[in-house]
């Protein structure tokens, strides 16, 4: 499988299984099948409650540990400094490892954007601690990474944004590379407000 390099020189697969609404009876089936078909990079997220189910997959794949990257995401009822560290202990305990390839915030939280850069220094310190191998963010745009980027020590690897072809997003996408942030895409081959967007003037 291809790969891409993140800014911090992690190598992370460039294709991955997302399990957003992913009953979680049926993530561990879907997991399954996609590590059997090659895939080795799932997302999941807190959120989604399934992340005890991608665990158990990938423990019961027998695919070594190094061979699959994992990603989840805080969400915002952990923001803040200590809740965001006790998040990760939550989502890697459900996921039953000791470290998680790739943290990301789930997405800005305007109401207390104060909470949201708390979180994210608190994604710093497990970075400096070893406890993941790269942090990023989902679903920021232009003004909340401008706001990030004034007082991060660490540029995010990772920006999670809908962007497929009735949705591009250029601002945040040219942001985004303009500070070697990846732009990474959910719902790439369009969303179910596709023909909102369409309706809209969106298309690009």
């Amino acid at each position: 499988m291809q790969t891409l390099t993140l800014n911090n020189g992690i190598e992370m697969p460039a294709l991955g299984l997302g399990v957003f609404q992913t009953p979680p009876d049926e993530t561990r089936a879907a997991v399954a099948s996609a590590l059997d078909l090659g895939y080795r990079h799932i997302d999941t997220a807190a959120a989604y409650g399934n992340e005890r189910e991608v665990g158990e997959a990938i423990r019961d794949s027998g695919i070594a540990r190094d061979e699959i990257f994992i990603e989840t995401k805080v969400w915002i009822s952990d923001y803040g400094y200590d809740e965001t560290l006790h998040a990760f202990d939550k989502s890697a305990g459900k996921l039953g490892v000791d470290q998680i390839d790739l943290l990301i915030l789930h997405q800005a939280l305007p109401g207390d954007f104060g909470k949201t850069l708390e979180a994210y220094r608190a994604l710093e310190t497990l970075l400096a601690n070893g406890k993941v191998r790269a942090i990023g963010v989902s679903n920021f745009m232009v003004d909340h990474l401008r706001t990030l980027l004034d007082t991060a020590s660490v540029v995010p690897a990772v920006n999670q944004l809908e962007i497929h072809p009735y949705y591009q997003q250029r601002g945040v996408q040219d942001l985004d590379t303009e500070h070697g942030i990846l732009n990474q895409a959910w719902s790439p081959i369009g969303s179910n407000d596709q023909n909102l967007w369409m309706a809209l003037g969106e298309v690009t």
